[in-house]
Formats: structure tokens, sequence, C-alpha cells
């Protein structure tokens, strides 16, 4: 039998989702704990009337009877039960958004979208990476493997938050802050089986008649030209024998022949059956390009989160 005194619920449209307050559910899981309404109304430092009261509002709005109510006891109901795990998880999650939203300010928690390109993989981002996410366990980082192409679009997009690209020296994306991390000299992939193997290293001229395989303009401008500059001052036109997007597809070009192909230093680490890496020497007065690898990131776009990450990429 119902408790008479206990005011019958009125139940309302639940065709929208109703908005409840953080308030009720604390209510609601005292009840829950205790089944007692005295009990609970102490525990929450309040009256039991009001708290009765809170409850039938609380029904009332979710149109649900969340608890059977007799003189002598209380019990949840199907749909009661059902709540009681998902209003602890609530409340607590409700409980730690002011130490997360005071963790996020401060770096220390939240999401950073990370862009690298395919040379970084090789030394530098899983160093950093792995130091930072032991330092910084609460930020949520995503790592996505793109061209420098693609990073600049997905800049104008807004689908990520800084970048790792591969550039020749001094160049400077528009629009985008640059911080150099680090640079490399170019060196040449060789296939195992050709002459110039046997050489320690190679000049230009050794290089000039060869077919290149190398990687399209639009993935690396600055440094496509900075190549095909080189090729030019000698009086030569590049003999491109294959382009290809990342370095170890190039590399494995390379294996099976198709021709040679200037890479950064770091790639050295990519072992590859069938491909030698051999330096360049520079000569009459020409230089050898180089490489540098960046941190580029929007204009006054820099998180708190990125920030902190910068720490484990020094000048």
């Amino acid at each position: 039998m119902t408790n008479p005194v206990t005011n019958p619920v009125t139940f309302q449209d639940v065709r929208k989702p109703p908005l409840i307050e953080l308030r009720l559910w604390r209510q609601f899981l005292a009840v829950a704990e205790e089944l007692h309404f005295s009990r609970a109304a102490q525990r929450l430092n309040m009256t039991q009337p009001p708290l009765t009261q809170a409850i039938a509002q609380l029904e009332a709005t979710l149109g649900l009877r969340l608890f059977d109510r007799t003189k002598r006891s209380v019990q949840l109901t199907a749909a009661g039960a059902a709540l009681v795990a998902e209003a602890r998880d609530l409340l607590a999650r409700a409980a730690a958004m002011p130490g997360l939203a005071h963790a996020s300010a401060d770096g220390e928690a939240g999401r950073l979208r990370l862009a690298f390109v395919s040379t970084v993989g090789f030394d530098l981002l899983p160093r950093w990476v792995r130091a930072f996410r032991e330092q910084y366990p609460k930020v949520q980082l995503e790592l996505i493997e793109a061209t420098g192409d693609v990073q600049l679009e997905a800049f104008g997009r807004g689908e990520i938050d800084a970048g790792f690209i591969l550039h020749s020296p001094g160049f400077a994306p528009p629009g985008l802050v640059c911080k150099r991390l680090s640079r490399n000299p170019l060196v040449v992939a060789v296939p195992e089986q050709s002459a110039l193997a046997d050489n320690a290293t190679l000049t230009l001229k050794d290089l000039l008649d060869q077919p290149l395989v190398i990687f399209p303009r639009r993935s690396l401008p600055s440094l496509y030209d900075a190549i095909f500059a080189m090729y030019h001052a000698a009086g030569y036109l590049p003999r491109v024998a294959q382009e290809a997007i990342q370095m170890q597809t190039i590399v494995n070009l390379v294996s099976a022949g198709i021709g040679v192909a200037w890479v950064p230093d770091s790639v050295r680490q990519f072992q590859r059956p069938g491909v030698v890496y051999r330096a360049l020497k520079g000569s009459k007065g020409r230089a050898v390009p180089g490489c540098e690898t960046s941190l580029v990131w929007a204009a006054g776009a820099a998180s708190p989160a990125l920030l902190r990450f910068m720490a484990f990429a020094p000048d």
C-alpha cells in the first residue's frame, strides 16, 4: 500500500529532454543509497518535507516513478535502480569539472592535435611523445600523419593545433608561426647494386645522370625547388623516374633499383635491404642543400597544452 501522505506524481510531457539540476540528482542518490527519507535528509543537512517534494519533482520531470514508498519501506523501482550508477558518475564528473578547467588552462589537460611528416617519426617524435604522455597523462594527444600541403589545408579547416613539417632552411609557411627544431643535411639513398654504392661519399656530378625518385612538389615545395635549383645550377634538368609521397616509399623504390633519392639524414634510420646512404660533397662553391624540421601553428592560436608540449621540443 502506498503512503497516503505522499503527494501523487503528476507526469509531464517528456518528449523533449528535461533539464534537471544537479541538486535533484544529489538528493535522489542520497535517498537511493539510504532507502530512508529521514536519514537521507539528515545526510543532506535538510528537513524531510523539502526532500520528499524534491523527489516528487524529479519523478514528475522524468515521467517515471523512481521509488516505491510505503509507511514502512522505501524501495527503488527498476527505473530508479537503473539511474543510481549514472547519477554517481554524473556527480563525480561534475565535481571534477573545476579541477579539469584549471588543468586545461594550465596545459595539463585537454586535447592536442599534432600533425607530422613521416621523417619526424624516425627520431624526434617518438622521444617527445613518450616523455610528454608520461608527464601529462590527462592531455589527449592525437597524432595525424600528413604531408606539408595536407597540413596547411587542415590548419585552414581548424582540424589540427600544430604540425611538424620538413622544409628548406629559412622557409616559413605563410600565416604560421614556425619554430625550428632541427637541421639535417641531405644524403643520397642509392641502390646497393649500383656502382655508386662503392663510394663512401658522392658529388653532385656523380648523380646528374641518375634517374631520380622524389616527392611531388606540392608535398615539399621549398625542398623540391632547392634540389631542382642545384641541378639547374650545374646545367642539368633532373630526370625524374618516379614520384612518391612518403619517405619510406621513396626508399623502397630506390631498393627496387628505380633510381636514387635525396632524403634527410634522419632517414638513415630506416634500414631497408638493397639501399645504402651516401653523404654528399659540395663542388665548385656549390653547397649541398640541407633541410629543417619545424613545429608550426597558427599565429595567436598556441593553446596551453601546445605550450607545454613545446618544452619537449627545445630550440
